[in-house]
C-alpha cells in the first residue's frame, strides 16, 4: 500500500506547474573563442537566469557550427547548447525561455552577426533586430522574435 501511495504522490508532484524547477536548472554548454569578452558577457546573463552554463573555450568554432547544422548565412559569436536545441549568437533570454516552454520541431535558434544591444553586446535601448528559428527538418528559416526598441 505505501508503494501505490508514493507513486500516486509522485505523479501528482509531476503534474504541478512549474514542474521544470524540481529537476534543477537546465544544462547549458557554450563553445566559444576563449578571447571573446561578449560571449562570456552572454553566458554571465544565461547564469544569472538560472542556467546551469559550462562554458567551453574551442580554437575551432566553425566545426561546432557544422556538426550542429547552423546555416552559414545565420552564424553568431559562439554557439550554446541548452536540451536538444542551438542557442546560435546572442539570442536573448526571452527567445531561450520561449523555445523551452513550447519546445517547437526546431534545430535551434540564431541571431546573426553581433548585433549592438544584443544580449551580451552593450546596452543598447534603440537595438532592433530578428531572432531565426532553424526548422529540425526541411524549410527555410523564419524569424522567431522580434528585438525592437520599447516605445516609452
Amino acid at each position: 500500500m505505501r508503494r501505490r501511495s508514493f507513486i500516486a504522490m509522485a505523479a501528482s508532484v509531476l503534474a504541478l506547474p512549474g514542474r521544470a524547477t524540481l529537476a534543477g536548472p537546465a544544462k547549458m554548454t557554450v563553445y566559444k573563442d576563449p578571447n571573446c569578452g561578449c560571449c562570456h558577457e552572454w553566458s554571465k546573463a544565461m547564469a544569472a537566469a538560472g542556467f546551469s552554463v559550462d562554458a567551453r573555450d574551442t580554437e575551432d568554432l566553425a566545426a561546432v557550427k557544422a556538426r550542429r547544422g547552423v546555416p552559414a548565412d545565420l552564424e553568431g559569436c559562439h554557439t550554446a547548447v541548452v536540451e536538444k536545441y542551438y542557442l546560435e549568437g546572442h539570442v536573448p533570454l526571452e527567445a531561450v525561455q520561449r523555445l523551452l516552454r513550447e519546445r517547437p520541431r526546431l534545430r535551434g535558434l540564431a541571431v546573426p552577426g553581433m548585433p549592438s544591444g544584443s544580449l551580451g553586446m552593450g546596452d543598447d535601448p534603440t537595438a532592433s533586430y530578428d531572432v531565426y528559428a532553424i526548422p529540425s527538418e526541411t524549410g527555410a528559416p523564419y524569424v522567431f522574435m522580434e528585438v525592437r526598441p520599447s516605445k516609452g
